[in-house]
């Protein structure tokens, strides 16, 4: 469990800046933020921290170098905006880094690259070896060729894969806003920030409001962002990067922002099957296989499954959904979807019987499946 005090003995971190602390409000690159950020990962190396970057910014510096007024809605104008602002970003990135001496790498990433199995295990070993080498890693989603069904939708779901991926101690996000409050304090005099909580309290989510007009991500975003990386044992501090040194005085154990602490660790396989966005298939299942899978973490038989949704493959990740609409595990199914309709409701040894040949008791077995908690 992570304290303020201890959180300068974690010794890898994933940094997460958001879009309206690079881009001035929208009005361009924000020098003097970049310059500051590098100053500050540059302490924190010194004192033998291992970061990761993960920055947003690359659309919303297009959309100003491009005299954009509003960020665009159509894909292919948001990809032409992140063309051109990520190749600035990125050569900001490399000036401000440079009096420290700090070779950057960057890696751009979609979801499919973190769907797929063998290309989730070469990214992390990428970024597992870059961080080997004492570089400093640019992480940011591939913008340009990403489209409504692969993007990972905001760069807080981004930084959180990236900490699961390089299995970091601490995800630190720094937005434009405090950290999580009570109420929210533009409306309520009375609302409190919450310094402390616990990743996976989902009570914390009704807390949350809406994002900025340039990024992507709200404070619920930021949320899901400190779940998922709690799977890998890394807690998350919502903190605001408009801050003076600000990591360096979180390095220090003051008291910034909102920290939420991770409680367990799960392994590297479930890590990836919790993490993914994209999902082949649904499987219904009945009160008592909801029950079941939530407190023994039991495979799913056939006869706990009601109906099924979707035309998923054999070894593809599918959702199991209790009656009342709430997902409950994840996991890679035994059966593609046309075996599966002919054998849900029934019992495990009519399997053969119904299908003509022998197959798997479960539908889902336990080691393919995470348990959402």
């Amino acid at each position: 469990m992570t304290d303020r005090e201890s959180i300068h003995q974690l010794q890898r971190w994933v940094v997460k800046v958001g879009s309206a602390l690079l881009t001035n409000d929208g009005k361009g690159l924000h020098v003097k933020a970049i310059t500051d950020l590098a100053e500050q990962i540059a302490f924190l190396r010194d004192k033998g921290i291992e970061v990761v970057l993960v920055s947003s910014g690359s659309v919303a510096a297009g959309v100003t170098q491009l005299g954009m007024r509003t960020r665009p809605v159509k894909v292919n104008e948001l990809q032409a905006a992140a063309a051109v602002g990520q190749a600035s970003l990125v050569r900001q990135y490399e000036e401000a880094f440079q009096p420290y001496r700090i070779n950057i790498a960057q890696v751009l990433l979609t979801h499919s690259d973190i769907a797929n199995r063998e290309r989730y295990l070469n990214a992390r070993s990428t970024l597992t070896k870059l961080l080997e080498l004492d570089v400093l890693t640019v992480v940011n989603e591939n913008d340009t060729v990403a489209t409504d069904e692969i993007c990972f939708g905001d760069n807080d779901s981004l930084g959180a894969l990236v900490a699961n991926l390089v299995e970091a101690d601490l995800l630190v996000i720094l937005t434009d806003q405090n950290g999580l409050y009570t109420a929210d304090p533009r409306s309520n005099p009375n609302a409190k920030l919450l310094t402390s909580g616990d990743a996976s309290d989902e009570s914390l989510m009704s807390l949350a409001s809406g994002g900025s007009k340039l990024g992507r991500g709200g404070m619920v975003t930021k949320l899901t962002a400190a779940q998922k990386a709690s799977r890998s044992g890394a807690s998350t501090i919502i903190a605001n990067g408009r801050e003076p040194q600000v990591l360096e005085r979180l390095f220090g154990g003051e008291v910034l922002g909102t920290l939420l602490t991770a409680r367990d660790r799960m392994a590297s396989r479930k890590q990836w099957m919790a993490g993914q966005m994209k999902i082949s298939g649904t499987l219904m299942v009945d009160e008592g296989a909801a029950r079941v899978l939530r407190e023994q973490g039991k495979s799913l038989l056939p006869i706990g499954v009601t109906a099924i949704e979707g035309a998923f493959k054999r070894g593809e990740l599918v959702s199991c959904v209790d009656p009342a609409g709430k997902e409950v595990a994840r996991g890679l199914v035994n059966y593609h979807a046309q075996e599966a309709s002919k054998i849900i409701g029934r019992p495990s040894e009519q399997i053969t019987a119904l299908l003509g040949y022998g197959g798997a008791d479960e539908i889902v077995h336990r080691d393919n499946m995470v348990v959402l908690k």
